[in-house]
């Protein structure tokens, strides 16, 4: 009889401990799932930090994170040559990347799509005085290189209070371990 007893217990208490185990999760875990139907949507693009924030309007920045980069020059190109041309006092001639470039067209043009360049031979680099938006390292300076490709003329010299951020360096050394990022402060 206490056989009986503790058989029905099992199967009484069997469905409540299947409620309890299903109820925890595990957010590591990965379920193949093929039939499911999942959608992304793009939020914001990185390409090049700051570039959206400065030359692209703020009605139209949620347009512009949401663009496929093939699409962007023919929506943006000419609002931001624009914009580039009035920060510059209405006149834009070059800068280093570009030595000759009146109104910024060749230079905006390669801004207008938010992607990240990247040399598969050489080096890469956002700029180290001679390649170019050719990579980006951790420890590239991108917002100064901005800065100098916007404010700098043709041979980076120019308007040299407007050339840098002055933040020479990140606030926590970066690892020498992938993926390489600095601590949390």
């Amino acid at each position: 009889m206490r056989s009986f007893k503790i058989k029905i217990l099992s199967i009484l208490l069997l469905p409540v401990a299947a409620i309890i185990i299903s109820g925890c999760s595990d957010d590591n875990v990965t379920t193949n799932n093929p039939g499911a139907i999942v959608t992304y949507s793009m939020r914001e693009q990185m390409g090049r930090p700051a570039i959206a924030t400065v030359f692209i309007n703020s009605s139209m920045k949620d347009a512009f994170n949401s663009t496929p980069p093939s699409m962007m020059p023919a929506m943006f190109l000419d609002s931001m040559k624009a914009k580039l041309v009035a920060l510059n006092g209405g006149t834009y001639n070059g800068n280093i990347l570009v030595p000759s470039d009146p109104g910024g067209s060749t230079f905006m043009s390669l801004l207008a799509s938010d992607v990240l360049n990247v040399s598969k031979l050489g080096v890469t680099s956002f700029y180290n005085g001679t390649q170019v938006l050719t990579g980006r390292a951790l420890t590239d300076d991108v917002i100064d290189v901005e800065l100098i490709l916007v404010f700098g003329g043709p041979t980076g010299a120019s308007n040299p209070g407007l050339t840098s951020d002055n933040v020479d360096a990140n606030d926590k050394p970066f690892s020498n371990t992938f993926p390489y990022i600095a601590e949390p402060w």
